[in-house]
């Protein structure tokens, strides 16, 4: 009996995936769970798993669009699991037979008689003539133009039947429209279904919203001093590292509640605002970059959160993400700075209203007290919706950011770091 797999819905409004890949070859033998295939839909990348065991029939080809709902493949679940190939007799008999053909080749090869070559009259040494072609460099003139990287053929030469001349190569210059000796090929990849999206969306956002950005700097210290003092406690106790992310997903639900419209969306004619705080959190993964929700954030303490993050992480970098998982966050923090970034302008992820950019931190000269003080800081960066944020909100936003990182025992833990770390 043939079972027809058909693509099921990886998630709501979602109709149609892509094939990215095939994992097994058509006639192939399945197991009932194994991995067949993996699919693109515009929010993540899944795993196509075997209904049944049996032989496989592909129905469709890496990178078709498929619909939801329609045959991607049949599975003979009559068919036997392939018992192995041949018997151990026959196979020894073949062997026997390899070993034999071989010897047989090498005697054949060893009767026959070696050839010797005669050297030919024209071989035979004179005079030496000057064999330089028409147009071609002097030894000189060819050793200066490899080391300026400079094609003979555009070069005009000088010399005798327009020889290149080692003064030709000095005065030689590197035309900009003329290629060089190094490769020149390209190559063609189809985008995947997800990085598709991913590009409409970054366009949309740049062309649908009035996004504007604001910039501002955090000193680190305090942070730093927290997280030498008591990281290892905390890595102990709870199983995970107290990370930046944590310090800024609190700093964030701090100041959404003090500024709302920070936290809302636009739907047509209205603003909708959310009291609740779903932070998406930019994560890379072997498919591009993926945004993880962190669900009810305000509700999460440090270790709620550094859990969060290393779960959505780590499912992210297996590709085991789900679309739930990316789905309905009202604000985004971005991490440039792992990558090295110093300062950028993060684009809005859409129906978002903004977005919480981090960067590198740098050990600069600070004035602090009318003193000149070497300080670990960052740059941070608010893009927003102008449309419903206003400059004022938004720089405020980004002000109550850095007051609560350069100040976080008082402002994000109640002057209790043990209590609010659960040491």
């Amino acid at each position: 009996m043939a079972l027809e797999m058909k693509v099921p819905s990886p998630g709501e409004s979602i109709t149609e995936v892509e094939i990215a890949e095939w994992l097994v070859e058509d006639g192939d033998y399945v197991e009932k769970d194994q991995a067949i295939a993996e699919v693109d839909s515009d929010k993540a990348t899944l795993e196509l798993p075997a209904e049944a065991s049996g032989i496989i029939t592909l129905k469709a080809e890496e990178g078709d669009a498929v619909a939801v709902g329609e045959v991607v493949c049949l599975i003979d679940t009559e068919a036997e699991k392939p018992g192995g190939s041949k018997s151990n007799d026959e196979s020894a008999e073949e062997e026997v037979k390899d070993e034999q053909d071989k010897k047989e080749s090498k005697t054949d090869s060893d009767k026959a008689p070696a050839k010797t070559e005669e050297p030919s009259k024209s071989s035979t040494p004179s005079q030496k003539q000057d064999t330089y072609a028409t147009g071609s460099p002097s030894p000189a003139a060819k050793k200066i133009l490899d080391e300026k990287n400079i094609d003979s053929g555009s070069v005009q030469g000088s010399g005798k039947d327009g020889r290149i001349t080692k003064e030709d190569a000095v005065q030689a210059k590197a035309s900009m429209g003329t290629p060089g000796r190094g490769k020149r090929g390209e190559s063609r990849k189809k985008m995947s279904m997800l990085r598709r999206k991913v590009a409409e969306r970054l366009v949309a956002a740049k062309s649908e919203t009035a996004m504007l950005t604001t910039f501002n700097e955090v000193d680190m210290s305090a942070v730093y001093a927290l997280r030498k003092k008591y990281k290892e406690q905390f890595k102990e106790k709870h199983g995970v590292s107290l990370g930046f992310m944590s310090f800024f997903t609190l700093a964030v639900v701090r100041a959404l509640d003090m500024y709302p419209d920070v936290n809302s969306m636009i739907d047509e004619k209205y603003q909708v605002k959310y009291d609740y705080k779903d932070i998406s959190i930019a994560v890379s993964g072997p498919k591009g970059l993926m945004v993880p929700v962190i669900r009810n954030a305000e509700n999460l303490s440090f270790r709620g959160v550094e859990d969060e993050v290393k779960r959505l992480a780590v499912k992210a970098r297996d590709g085991k993400i789900t679309v739930d998982e990316m789905t309905g966050g009202t604000f985004t923090i971005t991490n440039g700075g792992v990558f090295g970034s110093m300062m950028s302008t993060p684009i809005i992820n859409p129906p978002q209203s903004a977005i919480l950019g981090m960067h590198n931190i740098v050990d600069r000269p600070m004035a602090i007290d009318g003193h000149v003080e070497i300080r670990p800081m960052m740059y941070i960066a608010l893009s927003y919706d102008h449309r419903i944020i206003d400059g004022k909100e938004s720089v405020s936003f980004l002000v109550a950011v850095k007051e609560a990182i350069e100040n976080p025992e008082k402002l994000l833990m109640d002057n209790d770091v043990k209590r609010a770390l659960e040491l």
